[in-house]
């Protein structure tokens, strides 16, 4: 068509002319023209960005004709007009962008057109013309994209969801706030309406709505509560079927990608992210453990590393999920005599690992973590499986301080009051192997087994470890470690000790003057004589606590005490060994630093 070919031409006149023929011949021809509409349309788009004002006001007079004809016509050819419309959307051009917008709005009111399942197609460059500089352009976009949106709540039947989704996820993180806001709106009505069809598009929906969890400015607070509105409504479609070999597979998790998703959130992400993703791993673990177990030895060391986040939130909820890996049965062929999770020991032992490579984080968390886990595991089971992992432990100097760590919060948390109490009655067997079972771990802090014993009413055995103490050398670390037994001696959880000074009980009040003559004359000092001094003449028989001292003998004769005794001289006689090595090598480098200086 010749006409069409003038559009093009390099004098402006001849394409003022050929605007002005074209529009002659379209008045005239009306639907005839429709079988070139493709081409008039792309010569069009040339030519409404025109340098020439004549010309660009000639294209718009040819415009208007060609959209009163295409909305009044039944015959237009939309299918094969959308990518004609495609091709040309990634323009830069302000003009072009608005004549191309205007046209996608004239389709969405053609008689059957059905625009919305063409919306995959132009969905993308839309989006990019929202973020256009002129603000009567990202208007008409913005309208244009909410009655499209509004048109898929009306008629989701017809709506291709899974062709849409990642190009929402894609702008998502725009710096473009009615950009990224327009987005999250899409991807949160997708959720809604879609449902488990959105499954398989879960780690490109994470990926979009974690890191807004933490916008805290006041312009994206809207993207900020709708990003939660989508985390939340996504993780509920995850269910215990959504998995497993029986869910369809266009709509079944794709659970590697969701994993590497939360994984890289728990490593990079922000305190709001990781807490997000620890709530989506501990749901997972809930619906679908079978499944997630594939995945424990890549998921089980980010975890443990997350231990040492500054967050306390994100630690609790990383205890929860650890937790809850190791209360499950499953994963592990093999079982505990204990009657614990095959992968309850794993997690100790790698617990004591952590803590041991990362002092800084034993001292500033170690008490806080250890608690946590009391309450949501058997805090026996706890102290059981450190026990036995630490009387295995070669670095003495760590299994004390562990040990130190562990007695004070056996003596002075709430979480451990059952655990106390059964230490405090030894009124079975079971009591009386859990007591041996601490007391070979707690000997690598002679003041923590000490504490042991007082606890458990051992207090003859308590006053043969005083003397056997007393015959060692006393350093500052043993006099701390007495100073803080003394003031745990005069706390609320000893009364109990203290009443059965009423009785005259010569081993306790024995093992109370050993401590004396252990301290240094001191405030501690003070405190224990003090407390002797109130030991009456006179002592009244109590017939209930004399049963009860009666029961619980029965039980403290069957363990082997001697043999207890000789367990804490060999491991003190490791210690000693040990601080004497090091002092040895301290003064053998600075003897030699001082030859180099020299």
């Amino acid at each position: 068509m010749p006409i069409l070919t003038c559009l093009s031409d390099a004098d402006s006149r001849v394409r003022y002319y050929a605007c002005e023929s074209l529009y002659n011949v379209v008045k005239v021809s009306r639907e005839s023209v429709l079988p070139m509409f493709n081409e008039i349309f792309s010569s069009i788009s040339c030519v409404v960005a025109d340098p020439d004002q004549n010309v660009k006001n000639g294209s718009e007079l040819l415009d208007r004709l060609l959209k009163d004809i295409v909305t009044e016509s039944k015959k237009f050819d939309v299918e094969s007009f959308v990518p004609v419309l495609r091709e040309r959307m990634y323009t830069r051009d302000r003009f072009v962008r608005q004549f191309l917008v205007s046209w996608i709005s004239v389709l969405d009111s053609v008689p059957d057109a059905s625009t919305v399942k063409y919306l995959p197609e132009f969905l993308d460059p839309l989006f990019n013309i929202l973020d256009d500089s002129s603000p009567e352009i990202s208007t008409m976009c913005d309208n244009l994209l909410g009655e499209f949106l509004g048109h898929i709540i009306d008629k989701p039947e017809l709506v291709d969801f899974a062709g849409m989704v990642n190009i929402l996820i894609s702008h998502s993180q725009s710096p473009h706030v009615p950009l990224q806001m327009m987005a999250v709106t899409w991807i949160r009505e997708f959720v809604t309406l879609a449902g488990s069809a959105m499954l398989p598009f879960t780690s490109g929906i994470l990926t979009a709505v974690l890191p807004c969890l933490a916008y805290d400015e006041e312009e994206r607070r809207t993207v900020r509560e709708m990003s939660r509105t989508v985390n939340s409504c996504q993780m509920k479609l995850v269910k215990s079927e959504t998995a497993g070999d029986d869910a369809e597979e266009k709509h079944k998790l794709d659970l590697p990608s969701v994993m590497e998703v939360l994984t890289k959130q728990l490593q990079r992400g922000t305190v709001q992210s990781k807490v997000a993703a620890l709530k989506w791993i501990y749901h997972l673990f809930i619906q679908i453990p079978v499944q997630m177990f594939e995945f424990i030895d890549d998921i089980f060391p980010v975890l443990l590393k997350t231990l040492s986040d500054h967050s306390d939130e994100v630690v609790i909820l990383d205890l929860e999920v650890l937790a809850e890996i190791s209360s499950s049965k499953i994963g592990r062929s093999n079982s505990t005599d204990t009657g614990t999770s095959p992968h309850f020991k794993q997690f100790i032992l790698s617990l004591l690992k952590l803590f041991s490579a990362d002092r800084n984080l034993l001292e500033a968390k170690g008490s806080f973590i250890i608690r946590q886990l009391c309450v949501l595991l058997s805090s026996e089971d706890i102290y059981r499986s450190i026990s036995e992992l630490l009387v295995l432990e070669e670095n003495l100097k760590f299994a004390r301080l562990m040990v130190e760590t562990l007695s004070t919060i056996l003596l002075t948390s709430s979480e451990l009051f059952e655990l106390r109490t059964k230490l405090k009655e030894l009124n079975s067997k079971e009591s009386c192997h859990l007591f041996c079972c601490l007391y070979q771990t707690w000997c690598h802090s002679q003041i923590a087994t000490v504490s042991l014993c007082l606890l458990a009413g051992c207090y003859g055995h308590a006053g043969d470890l005083i003397r056997l103490i007393g015959e060692q050398e006393v350093t500052v670390e043993m006099l701390t470690e007495l100073d803080r037994l003394v003031q745990l001696l005069e706390s609320p959880i000893f009364t109990f000790l203290r009443m059965e000074l009423l009785d005259g009980d010569n081993e306790l009040i024995s093992s109370l003057y050993g401590l004396l003559m252990l301290l240094p004359q001191s405030e501690a000092f003070s405190l224990v004589k003090g407390r002797l001094a109130c030991v009456p003449h006179v002592q009244k028989q109590d017939k209930h606590r004399d049963a009860r001292k009666s029961k619980k003998k029965k039980f403290m004769d069957e363990i082997d005490f001697p043999s207890l005794l000789d367990h804490f001289q060999e491991v003190v006689s490791k210690h000693q060994m040990a601080r004497r090595k090091e002092k040895t090598s301290a003064m053998l480098a600075k003897g030699g630093h001082s030859i180099n200086i020299s």
